[in-house]
């Protein structure tokens, strides 16, 4: 099979393309056939290895301190069963699953990957009916992080709630499940993704180039970082007394009750992702150096399966 692999840290060019023996489940494993896998901040942050100081070394110690241990990144996927373990129960050869890749030995730069059908820290589910297997790919990481950001302020019908990256993967889906529960929502982007963040269904979106979030007059309930790019300290100017301030730099848990509610959201329509790019898995390394030029909007998706205009 093809795959991406990494054998030092660095730019996008130290990923390549590989030919690599197509691995086989074991009893508690499935062998999927993956469809599409995606770029997210977790992957550029592996490749580059750039952690922040106060956590480079425990980061290089958990991924490897001079070379990577996951040599094939890739931390989200859709893909087809083909072959399950005997002791896999819940799924069938022939479904369409997506899910995450989180702390296996190898990820979804690949055309094939084993995952299990339950593991302590990733996920995986039947792909959303409606979406195809690009956009369900799309799904899990930012919904996920998105969902359990909201759910640890404790978020409320009628609140106001801002988002500071709201053009971002995390963003654009904190916006749409904020909406979905009630909130009334202000977007903090760049003025050329202000039109998206409103189609999103914000009311108001806030031009970080031209305005300051933390000098407006509004109040919030709920200040959302998206992007990990704002401060606690910055948007305590915005909150109310009792206002919350979550971040994607808070350590997240992927829970296959909320893949479940994501799913179950984007078949009613309403929960979309936005898909900026779409590029081949042998484009993978102009696909990071895409996302490292911070212009990426959304999700940027890698196709690996081509599906011939119609992968549903």
């Amino acid at each position: 099979m093809k795959a991406v692999v990494y054998k030092k840290y660095g730019p996008p060019n130290v990923l390549e393309v590989t030919e690599m023996e197509k691995p086989k489940p074991r009893d508690n494993e499935m062998l999927i056939k993956i469809h599409a896998a995606t770029v997210t901040s977790g992957d550029v942050r592996l490749r580059s290895s750039d952690f922040p100081p106060l956590f480079w070394l425990p980061a290089r110690l958990i991924f490897g301190l001079f070379n990577p241990k996951k040599k094939i990144l890739g931390h989200e996927l859709a893909g087809t069963i083909e072959v399950i373990g005997k002791n896999v129960t819940k799924f069938k050869v022939g479904d369409s699953v997506f899910g995450t890749t989180t702390m296996l030995k190898t990820g979804s730069y690949a055309e094939y990957i084993c995952l299990p059908q339950k593991w302590r820290n990733g996920v995986v589910a039947l792909k959303p009916e409606n979406l195809s297997f690009k956009e369900a790919a799309a799904l899990p990481v930012g919904a996920m992080t998105a969902m359990f950001l909201l759910e640890k302020a404790n978020l409320k019908n009628g609140q106001k709630v801002l988002v500071y990256g709201a053009s971002g993967s995390v963003g654009s889906y904190a916006l749409q499940l904020a909406k979905i529960q009630g909130a009334v929502v202000t977007g903090v982007c760049s003025g050329s993704n202000v039109e998206m963040v409103k189609s999103l269904g914000a009311e108001k979106a806030i031009d970080y180039k031209k305005e300051d979030y933390s000098q407006c007059n509004d109040k919030f309930d709920i200040v959302i970082d998206g992007v990990g790019k704002t401060t606690k300290t910055k948007a305590k100017k915005v909150l109310t007394a009792n206002g919350a301030f979550v971040s994607v730099k808070m350590l997240t848990k992927e829970k296959t009750e909320n893949l479940e509610r994501i799913k179950e959201l984007a078949e009613k329509g309403k929960l979309k992702p936005f898909i900026d790019q779409t590029f081949a898995l042998n484009e993978i390394v102009h696909a990071h150096k895409y996302v490292d030029s911070g212009r990426k909007r959304g999700n940027v998706v890698i196709e690996i399966l081509q599906q011939n205009g119609n992968d549903l």
